[in-house]
């Protein structure tokens, strides 16, 4: 196929060009995005077999770094090559997977998997926007059944300018990060980093994206028009019409009961009774066991109709709560005796346990990865056991769910959390899922704001989450939704939407949506946003009656960190030749120390005392002395000539035999000794550093001229005059 570019020329002030080619040619098609010179390979292709034995749509969407993409040679030192996808790589993937979703037939059976791989990468332009935009193109123009095209952009704001498309460092200076996906009319995807920001203001963010979408859209229409291939008839698992009849007409009056009532553990058990009293109805009728299967998954089709009738026709919730109601909340903190801060948040059946781990900013995260080199202080780690929602099952490391959950939490939270100048820990949040039944992240930030006053840290303001929901009238989806507020179980299984939102008392700092459906207008989203606003406001009274600030002080079981600033160029003193010097003082005084490139200098230690004594050393290494300084040392060597003055590590003086007393002195041992410690007037200090130092001084000088008076520093010779006397002149 002979390659096709379309291009234009400037998006935000870069060039974006989609090429289309058979660069992938066994793959059901493959496109070129290159936006500035980020450029990724998006492929598409669809499996040759129908797997109808599946009760669910198997889509894989993966991003693939590629370290050559940002000329890096990344990697341990015995295997310099790609392995594991990064928490990033996980997180964009996420973001590519979500919007694209929901616009499949979800009766497929038949697996797709898109793979995003980013061949080049440049300092400006995130790949995720390309990825998004070729995932798009690509499955339009394959013969894959999709519904799309789609596309997303990234808005900015510095100041009271809006960006589209901010580069890397704009997005670090600006007031918030937003991430918009959907059709040419609606939004099917968002991801919000904001500092504190109005709703009204993140809105108008989403209104801007919009209109930038449309011209996205609108160019893949054109390239489909001209290149997309006919969609191949996939087989979709719908079961027969009277098969259908006959399990609701079973269902028709066992639903109702089994579905509604306060407890969730209760309705558990009903719907797991009815489910078992369907299947043995189905065995008494001699109904095979692939139908059996498919009468659970009409079961589950059943639950979402009575969800959805009930919450739009009568406003009835499964668990009875009015829609912008909230349930029980309950908060406590200092739950764990050993641990820095700790806190337990339960909003109905959801409970989470956070606690804080402080420590020395040497335990700093390092990133390494094909977009960011550098470090994170702030960190928030989701643990969601199986146990939480009361199942078995193994126990390996986080999966993509948790990753994303964690990072949901950390970026809502990272507004509140004070700069490293304030406060300068490693601070590590651990959000532990005991139960779970809907919007565990936003419990992790409820909960993370509790332990993270109960530790102490001095946070601005504390954060609360909550998750809203959508109940849409396919029919009349511009009139015929309910908003829901704190959805749970069956709201967010059966739901059209899932939107999470945290922020303070001041505005937004975190939004994450997802949606079921084609998507959702910038109307429903703008009244989520305010009806969870309001739950936001009700969630940190509840908050502030059980903690109003941050402690006063810190665990006695934290470490303690003291911080002196130096002058970046006594640095290298500080460290020592291959490192002796600071590995001593640490050492000694059983401490770490770190030192950044500005000359901050941190001490970290569990005891105060050390703390101290290492702070002391390093003011000594650096100490710039003068002329009329008084200083404390101890005498390290004896010379014939005067004594050497140990001042501090790597750092000492002389005094001078003539320096010891007002009166000639003999022997330097007559006036100090060895490990004596004395204090000394500083009379000289050298270019080269040098430091003279006098004992004498530190007396007035006597009077007269007897033998205590000073004698000349340097004295007469010794030596016989072996000069000839002149010879006198004999004319």
């Amino acid at each position: 196929m002979e390659e096709k570019v379309f291009s234009v020329d400037n998006l935000a002030n870069r060039p974006l060009k989609i090429r289309i080619s058979n660069l992938a040619e066994q793959a059901n098609s493959s496109v070129v995005v290159q936006y500035g010179d980020t450029t990724v390979l998006v492929t598409a292709t669809m499996a040759k077999q129908d797997r109808l034995g599946l009760d669910y749509f198997p889509l894989t969407v993966d991003y693939e770094e590629r370290f050559y993409a940002a000329g890096k040679i990344l990697g341990s030192r015995f295997v310099r090559r790609e392995g594991r996808p990064s928490e990033a790589a996980i997180l964009t993937g996420r973001l590519i997977d979500r919007p694209i979703r929901p616009l499949f037939d979800h009766r497929m059976r038949r697996e797709v998997q898109i793979v995003v791989t980013v061949l080049s990468i440049d300092s400006d332009n995130d790949p995720d926007f390309a990825g998004l935009l070729g995932s798009s193109v690509a499955l339009g123009i394959s013969d894959i059944p999709w519904n799309g095209p789609i596309a997303g952009i990234r808005i900015g704001k510095i100041g009271e300018k809006f960006i589209i498309n901010p580069t890397y460092a704009e997005r670090e200076k600006g007031e918030f990060d937003v991430f918009v996906s959907g059709t040419e009319d609606k939004i099917n995807m968002l991801e919000v980093a904001a500092k504190e920001t109005p709703e009204e203001v993140v809105v108008q963010a989403f209104n801007l994206a919009q209109e930038e979408i449309k011209k996205l859209v609108q160019l893949q229409k054109e390239i489909f028009s001209k290149l997309a291939k006919p969609k191949a008839t996939v087989e979709l698992k719908e079961p027969a019409p009277e098969f259908k009849e006959k399990i609701n007409t079973f269902l028709a009056n066992r639903l109702e009961d089994a579905l509604y009532g306060t407890d969730k553990m209760t309705r558990q058990v009903k719907l797991d009774n009815l489910k078992k009293e369907m299947t043995e109805w189905l065995k008494t009728e001699e109904i095979e066991e692939t139908q059996i299967h498919e009468a659970h998954s009409l079961l589950e089709d059943a639950i979402d109709e009575a969800v959805h009738k009930n919450i739009l026709e009568k406003d009835k919730r499964p668990d009875g709560r009015k829609l912008n109601e909230l349930r029980p909340i309950s908060c406590e903190v200092g739950f764990l005796p050993r641990v820095h801060g700790s806190a337990i948040f339960t909003r109905g059946n959801t409970r989470a346990l956070s606690s804080i781990t402080l420590a020395a900013p040497s335990h700093e995260l390092t990133i390494e990865t094909m977009e960011v080199s550098g470090s994170k202080r702030f960190l928030h780690h989701y643990n969601f056991p199986p146990f939480s929602v009361g199942e078995t099952g193994p126990m390996r490391g986080p999966g993509r769910r948790e990753i994303g959950h964690g990072a949901l939490a950390e970026k809502s939270l990272l507004p509140i959390i004070p700069n490293k100048e304030q406060f300068p820990y490693t601070i590590r949040v651990v959000s532990e899922i005991l139960s779970s039944n809907g919007s565990s992240s936003m419990a992790s930030v409820c909960g993370s704001s509790l332990a993270l006053m109960d530790a102490g840290v001095p946070i601005k303001t504390p954060a609360a989450g909550i998750a809203m929901g959508l109940m849409l009238d396919p029919n009349n989806d511009e009139k015929g939704y309910k908003i829901l507020t704190d959805i749970q179980g069956p709201e967010d299984h059966y739901g059209d939407m899932d939107f999470k939102a945290a922020g303070t008392k001041n505005g937004v700092t975190g939004v994450q949506m997802d949606v079921k459906v084609q998507g959702v207008t910038i109307k429903i989203l703008k009244e989520t946003l305010d009806q969870a606003k309001e739950a936001r406001r009700q969630i940190l009274e509840k908050i502030n009656a059980v903690i109003s600030e941050p402690r006063k002080t810190l665990s006695p079981l934290a470490p303690k960190i003291k911080i002196i600033k130096i002058n970046p160029d006594q640095i290298g003193q500080v460290i020592g030749s291959g490192g002796k010097t600071i590995k001593d003082i640490m050492e000694k005084a059983k401490v770490e120390i770190d030192i950044d490139d500005d000359g901050s200098v941190f001490v970290t230690g569990l005891e105060d005392a050390g703390v101290e004594m290492a702070l002391k050393m390093v003011e000594s290494i650096t100490h710039e002395y003068k002329v009329g300084e008084i200083v404390e040392g101890t005498v390290s060597k004896i010379l014939d000539f005067g004594a050497v003055i140990d001042l501090g590590p790597s750092k000492d003086g002389l005094l001078h035999i003539s320096e010891l007393a007002y009166y000639r002195v003999e022997k330097v041992e007559d006036i100090v000794k060895m490990g004596e410690t004395v204090k000394v007037k500083v009379i000289r200090v050298d270019p080269d550093g040098r430091i003279g130092l006098s004992l004498k001084a530190m007396t007035p000088a006597p009077e007269g001229n007897g033998p205590e008076m000073n004698y000349s520093r340097r004295e007469p010779s010794s030596r016989p005059n072996r000069r000839s006397p002149r010879p006198r002149n004999r004319f």
